[in-house]
C-alpha cells in the first residue's frame, strides 16, 4: 500500500505528465494501484527501433519518493527482455545512486536514452539493427493482443499508430502546422456600385497557387446591359402614363360631346 508521502507525490507526478510530457514517451498509473504505472516508449525516428511502440512498467516502492522503483520492459524490443527488470542507474538495482529529486518524466527519458545505447546490463539483450527495425515493425500488433496494453491505453488501440502527445517535434526542428485559412465563402465581400459585380474577397496574387476562387452568386453583367435594361424600363414607364392620359383624355372629350 502506498504511504501517504508516496501517493501525494505520484498524484502530483501524473498531473505533471498530462501538462508536460517528456518525448516519446507516455505513462498513466493503474487505477486501483497508485504505485504500478504503465508506459509507452515510442521509437525516435533516427534510431533501430523507429516506428516501434513499447509497452512497460514501473512499480513504485511504497517508500517512494526516496527508494527507487522497480522498471521492466513488457513489449519485445530486441534491447531488453521481455517482462524482465531493467538495472540501470534509476532503477532499484542502485538505489545508492537514487535520486528523489527525481520523477516519472525523468526515469522515462533515462529509460529511452538507455535503450538507444548499447549497454550489456541485467535485462538487457544483444541483437543486430535489423532485428530490432524487425521486432518495432511488429510491436504495434503485438501490443494489440495484450490485455494490460488495451486496458491502459484504449486511445492508442487503433489499427495505425498514434502519435503521443509529445513526438518531439519542437527538439527535432519541425515548425508547427501553418494556421488553416478561412474559405473564400466566409471572408467578407466588398460592397458593390449599383450595376456592378461584387468584388472577390481577395486578389489572384493573394489567393494559393495565383487561383482566385470563383464568385458565388449570380454572373457579372454584360458591358452596356445595364444601360439597356434601363432604357428599356424607362421605356415602359412612359407608354404606361402615356396610356393612361390618352384615356383620361377620350374620356373627357366623350364626356363633353354627350353633354
Amino acid at each position: 500500500m502506498a504511504s501517504k508521502a508516496a501517493s501525494k507525490r505520484l498524484s502530483k507526478e501524473f498531473v505533471a505528465m498530462q501538462k508536460e510530457p517528456p518525448p516519446f514517451v507516455w505513462a498513466a498509473p493503474d487505477e486501483k494501484d497508485i504505485l504500478t504505472w504503465y508506459f509507452i516508449v515510442r521509437g525516435p525516428p533516427d534510431s533501430p527501433y523507429a516506428g516501434g511502440e513499447y509497452l512497460g512498467c514501473i512499480m513504485f516502492p511504497s517508500e517512494y519518493p526516496f527508494k527507487p522503483p522497480g522498471i521492466k520492459m513488457i513489449t519485445p524490443s530486441g534491447r531488453f527482455q521481455p517482462d524482465r527488470k531493467i538495472c540501470f542507474s534509476m532503477s532499484d538495482f542502485h538505489p545508492g545512486s537514487w535520486n528523489p529529486a527525481w520523477s516519472v518524466a525523468t526515469i522515462l527519458t533515462g529509460l529511452l536514452s538507455f535503450m538507444l545505447a548499447d549497454e550489456i546490463t541485467t535485462g538487457s539483450v544483444t541483437t543486430t539493427d535489423a532485428d530490432k527495425r524487425a521486432y518495432a515493425a511488429r510491436s504495434h500488433a503485438w501490443n494489440l493482443a495484450h490485455k494490460r496494453f488495451r486496458d491502459m491505453f484504449p486511445d492508442y488501440c487503433t489499427e495505425q499508430l498514434k502519435d503521443l502527445p509529445n513526438m518531439a517535434q519542437k527538439e527535432r526542428g519541425i515548425p508547427p502546422a501553418p494556421p488553416v485559412a478561412l474559405p473564400a465563402t466566409a471572408q467578407p465581400v466588398s460592397p458593390a456600385a449599383p450595376g456592378q459585380a461584387p468584388q472577390p474577397p481577395a486578389t489572384r496574387a493573394q489567393q494559393p497557387n495565383g487561383v482566385v476562387p470563383a464568385a458565388a452568386g449570380p454572373a457579372a453583367p454584360v458591358p452596356g446591359a445595364g444601360e439597356t435594361g434601363w432604357m428599356d424600363a424607362w421605356r415602359k414607364v412612359l407608354w404606361e402614363k402615356w396610356r393612361w392620359g390618352a384615356l383620361i383624355i377620350l374620356a373627357v372629350v366623350v364626356s363633353r360631346l354627350s353633354g
